[in-house]
């Protein structure tokens, strides 16, 4: 799939990725994952939104909805106990239009790297992962 870099163009075919294409991006991300890591994070929730809500804002205490491109809600793993009981499924969000807004000011990435960047940032707030540890699943940080 062929991504739009110029998000200022007019052409008719120059449409911002949608919800959906930020979602696949994500998916493509986790199915990439090396094992055990890949079968757990089939079991987070992904959930794609334009911007994160007013609650999520004032919670993390962030006054620009466009500095906050992906949120982990959940309890690490690294934390968890068998005896917990679940009040609610691990969640990853991802905010399309943060994550546009970092890709155009960019302009050195593609959206899809930008993506897998968000979503093993935000899993390895899940797994609890060191920075040596995302650094041998995300080259991005190299």
């Amino acid at each position: 799939m062929a991504y739009i870099h110029n998000m200022t163009t007019t052409a008719p075919e120059a449409v911002a990725p949608d919800l959906a294409m930020i979602e696949g991006l994500a998916r493509d991300a986790v199915l990439a994952l090396p094992e055990p890591f890949r079968a757990a994070a089939l079991h987070i929730v992904l959930r794609v939104e334009d911007f994160p809500t007013d609650e999520i804002l004032e919670a993390m205490d962030l006054h620009d909805a466009f500095e906050l491109t992906g949120l982990y809600d959940g309890i690490p793993m690294t934390e968890k106990s068998v005896t917990d009981q679940p009040r609610q499924p691990d969640t990853i969000w991802l905010f399309r239009l943060p994550i546009l807004d970092e890709w155009a000011e960019r302009g050195d990435v593609s959206l899809a790297d930008l993506v897998t960047h968000v979503m093993t940032h935000e899993m390895a707030h899940h797994f609890g992962w060191s920075d040596d540890d995302i650094a041998a699943i995300d080259p991005w940080w190299e």
